[in-house]
């Protein structure tokens, strides 16, 4: 489902940067074009890294919106409504919060238009949660079933897991801020590597020389670029944490 939110100017944006990368390795460690074909791999794990952010970053902006929709189920579930007609009006909610194509909207909109031709709530909720396959909404649904279920009072068993899903979301966007810095300080330092060497290549040209066109440049590069990777992996592996 995620996948199919990308549009085509993201997938278009990660293959130019992934088509950018491999040419400035290309160049950097080996300055020859049939390096280009041999690290294209490189580009191609790069490229699936793009639009695994772009996933990542649609359903950390769907958890917000999914948050305000509870907020909004919460207040008509408190002053009386039922299931079904709570989430009739929190559509009728987030489509003057949000645009019409965002996908929290239309997965209300259809959950409505389910309700319209007597999908039981639950049901619909089930749907929901299988669409969409994040944590925090099967939380919400396993809370749900369960509550209906129990036969006790569901509407404060409901309010509870919200509040504590708010206090979740909340603690999360507070480290996501923590770590935002770190991120932006990893994606520089990760730049430094390519920018020493066009240094070098510019101002010691003869001395760079000499490791070009021969096997042991090409070992040395290789050896140089393999090092690089591994740290970037692990760089990238401190700076995400999931929450």
């Amino acid at each position: 489902m995620w996948l199919r939110g990308i549009s085509k100017k993201e997938y278009a944006a990660a293959a130019a940067k992934s088509v950018m990368i491999t040419a400035a390795i290309a160049f950097l460690f080996y300055r020859s074009l049939w390096a280009v074909a041999v690290i294209s791999p490189l580009g191609v794990l790069y490229f699936r890294r793009c639009v695994e952010s772009a996933v990542r970053k649609k359903q950390q902006e769907f958890g917000r919106q999914f948050q305000d929709a509870l907020q909004s189920l919460a207040a008509q579930l408190n002053i009386g409504y039922s299931m079904e007609n709570a989430v009739k009006e929190v559509q009728r909610d987030l489509q003057t919060m949000y645009r019409k194509d965002c996908v929290i909207v239309k997965e209300f909109t259809y959950m409505v238009r389910q309700m319209n031709v007597n999908v039981t709530a639950e049901q619909s909720w089930r749907e929901f949660a299988a669409r969409l396959k994040l944590a925090e909404v099967d939380g919400f649904v396993t809370v749900f079933i369960l509550a209906k279920r129990s036969g006790g009072d569901s509407i404060a068993i409901i309010k509870n897991a919200v509040r504590q899903m708010g206090d979740k979301a909340d603690v999360k966007r507070e480290i996501e801020t923590v770590i935002a810095a770190k991120k932006l300080e990893f994606q520089v330092m990760a730049g430094i590597p390519f920018g020493i060497i066009a240094y070098m290549h510019v101002s010691f040209p003869e001395f760079m020389d000499a490791l070009y066109g021969n096997l042991v440049g090409v070992c040395f590069m290789s050896g140089c670029l393999a090092m690089y990777l591994g740290a970037w992996k692990l760089g990238s592996r401190i700076v995400e944490i999931e929450v």
